[in-house]
């Protein structure tokens, strides 16, 4: 399970590394001057679209780094509200997954 967090990891942080490229804001080469007013609007979409995805990345990548770390303490599998294991088609699911479904559901609620 290790070795496929570690390349899940790996293909987040490179998928995290490609989105960061396309945002607009991140050319040096931005002359806004001439530009139109549809084409800032363009940018400033193309700017809030991949703001979005790399946050969601962030998070993905912090909660496989942490998945990983349960797994070098022997914890990995194991809810870590109750106790209990946590299923392993969950698991299969969702890799990263830190609490049973039963804890999960309960969590939602609050």
């Amino acid at each position: 399970m290790g070795d496929f967090l570690m390349s899940q990891l790996r293909e987040l942080q490179k998928r995290r590394k490609e989105i960061r490229k396309e945002d607009p804001f991140n050319t040096t080469a931005r002359d806004t001057s001439t530009a139109s007013p549809d084409a800032d609007a363009e940018e400033q979409f193309g700017h809030e679209r991949t703001s979005a995805i790399s946050a969601q990345l962030d998070k993905k990548i912090i909660q496989t780094k942490k998945a990983l770390a349960r797994v070098r303490v022997g914890k990995y599998g194991i809810c870590s509200n109750c106790g209990d294991m946590i299923d392993t088609d969950r698991l299969m699911i969702y890799p990263e997954a830190t609490f049973c479904v039963k804890c999960e559901k309960k969590n939602e609620k609050k």
